[in-house]
């Protein structure tokens, strides 16, 4: 299955024109990436989230749309059923690293969430998006078996039902392993999407949707409060 990409066309601005320009294809963000050698495999953990750090090195909108794109909410919603949470992304420059890359059972080992039912979406990005494959998080390793993921790009996408309850403590057991081996990732802080039906889990989908108050703005703000008293 294919998902559309939308373009500038798409959006509902006067005189059809966007601010910021003509915004590239999924396909050519990844080639940019592609030229950079000293991107961490752990930097492009959570791609598609605005508020992270992947916003200073691409357009992570582009990927938050393949993300919520209808087809792949369909294709999840078989597994997951009507309540969804979209929680992580993560691509891979070269489709093989996901397996060479990856631990083996690092797939649900690190999802911090109670009560834990979840999803893997394989996207290959090339001038479109395939969906390669959709299947439970527990299953994704026979499922790789019989994908041929070779030097083609793919953006994994985590989902978890939102019947479950995402952790934020950094003592979970979830959060403390993937600190220690993938130091570089946190995922007590990262932002969720609600993308179908209802948060039955009551998972916090506030935090991480604003980007840190700089360290300067906090002083500043603190002086001013000491001038008017």
């Amino acid at each position: 299955m294919m998902i559309r990409q939308a373009d500038s066309t798409d959006l509902p601005l006067a005189g059809r024109t966007p601010i910021l320009g003509e915004r590239p294809p999924l396909s050519t963000l990844v080639r940019s990436l592609q030229s950079r050698p000293d991107l961490m495999q752990e930097q492009l953990s959570g791609i598609h989230n605005p508020w992270g750090s992947a916003a200073n090195f691409t357009d992570p909108w582009r990927f938050l749309e393949a993300c919520e794109s209808s087809e792949l909410i369909e294709r999840a919603r078989s597994i997951l059923g009507n309540d969804i949470i979209l929680w992580d992304s993560e691509l891979y420059l070269r489709g093989a690293d996901y397996i060479s890359v990856s631990p083996r059972d690092a797939e649900g080992r690190y999802w911090p969430a109670v009560q834990l039912q979840g999803a893997i979406v394989v996207l290959a990005i090339s001038e479109t998006i395939e969906i390669l494959a959709c299947v439970d998080h527990a299953e994704i390793v026979s499922a790789l078996e019989t994908l041929t993921l070779d030097r083609t790009p793919i953006l994994v996408v985590r989902l978890m039902s939102a019947r479950c309850h995402f952790i934020r403590d950094p003592a979970f057991p979830a959060n403390r392993i993937c600190m220690q081996e993938q130091v570089l990732i946190n995922y007590t802080n990262r932002p969720l999407w609600l993308i179908s039906g209802e948060n039955r889990g009551d998972s916090d989908l506030v935090t991480g949707f604003a980007p840190p108050v700089p360290t300067w703005a906090r002083n500043a703000s603190s002086q001013a409060q000491k001038e008017e008293n």
